[in-house]
């Protein structure tokens, strides 16, 4: 795999030597669009855009809580990662250039959704690995019909950045996956099957005083923290009619999710005034909050012609000023602000040369 760390490197420390934590190099004005090739010109809200990973299967990169690091998970069959691993970068400091990331999942069974924990010195994440060392079976795929597999060995666990595991956060029977940690750092919030549905759950930092916080039928999931801590946004399913709840209860016996239909939500962080933000139909999901609070940033199929192409949309929290974000023709999900708001990363299949590969990208956020 090949990274361009240097080009991103370029951006934190800027040409005359480190810049300060979260200091922002601005967009000159003299800003050149046609030297900007990694980005489409209707994207008015991305500048810089710089691809960090060339190959495999690249997807859901977070942010460190000093903007300085970044996990995310890989696939890459071709070079010995048969299914979902976790890594992490360190690209404040030029260590890394032109390394591989470093590993910090064990490299068995399979993994998702790594965020990392208070102090950055550590790393949250779901793995099988204690079920067995090969990848879970992935469930078939037949014309029409796309599923999600929601593995009953998903178990979160804590690593060190060299890839020890210090910590197992649960450990019942069941799936324990998609868990992120609020900016406060005081909290988690994660899917579990634990209630015989997909439920959104909080616990403190430490594994501790677990609280369901969503009841309804449906599945409940990818949810984060709002910037002060005290909402929570997330993808659901609300089946509707009888027909409807039978499939779905009958696919999650199978341990299986169909997520073509899905729309965006916010609570407040212990449940309360639940509310749906989208209301567009096909699969909304990947929701990120923008750094003021007042603005979500999702993946949405519900324009495209083809079932399997997403662009990243901007939405106000009372549901109302949609619009539309990114345009590659293929797939763009996974939005996440730095924590200082200045930056986004997402994965995208953009500028892949014709190839399958979904790879990540860090770009400047303009408003």
């Amino acid at each position: 795999m090949r990274v361009s760390v240097i080009l991103f490197l370029t951006i934190l420390w800027g040409c005359g030597g480190k810049k300060e934590k979260n200091e922002v190099t601005p967009v000159a004005d003299t800003y050149d669009a046609s030297k900007d090739t990694l980005r489409y010109p209707e994207e008015k809200h991305l500048r810089n855009v710089m691809m960090l990973t060339n190959g495999g299967e690249n997807a859901e990169a977070y942010w460190s809580f000093d903007g300085q690091k970044l996990t995310f998970q890989k696939t890459d069959p071709e070079n010995g990662i048969p299914c979902d691993q976790i890594f992490y970068w360190n690209l404040s400091d030029g260590s890394m250039i032109g390394k591989q990331p470093q590993l910090i999942s064990t490299g068995k069974g399979r993994t998702t959704c790594a965020f990392f924990m208070p102090g950055d010195t550590t790393i949250l994440f779901a793995s099988t690995h204690l079920a067995g060392d090969a990848c879970p079976e992935e469930p078939p795929r037949k014309k029409g019909e796309y599923y999600w597999p929601i593995y009953n060995t998903f178990d979160i666990f804590v690593s060190d950045l060299k890839g020890n595991i210090v910590k197992q956060l649960t450990n019942q029977k069941g799936y324990d996956a998609e868990a992120t940690v609020s900016p406060k750092g005081d909290k988690i919030v994660f899917t579990s099957d634990r209630s015989g549905d997909l439920e959104l759950y909080t616990m403190d930092i430490d594994g501790s005083n677990v609280k369901q916080i969503t009841h309804e039928l449906g599945y409940d999931g990818g949810a984060f923290f709002s910037p002060d801590g005290t909402k929570l946004v997330f993808r659901a399913s609300r089946p509707k009619t009888k027909e409807e709840q039978d499939k779905y209860k009958d696919l999650l016996k199978k341990g299986l999710v169909a997520p073509s239909e899905m729309e965006i939500f916010v609570c407040n962080v212990d449940g309360t005034e639940l509310r749906q933000i989208t209301n567009l139909g096909k699969a909304n999901w990947a929701p990120f909050f923008h750094p003021s609070g007042n603005k979500i940033l999702f993946s949405s199929n519900h324009a495209s012609e083809k079932d399997f192409q997403f662009n990243l949309y901007m939405i106000n929290l009372d549901g109302t000023g949609l619009e539309r974000v990114t345009n590659d023709p293929v797939f763009d999900a996974f939005p996440m602000f730095s924590p200082n708001g200045k930056r986004i990363l997402f994965a995208s299949n953009r500028f892949n040369g014709g190839t399958r590969s979904t790879n990540l990208f860090v770009a400047d956020w303009v408003d």
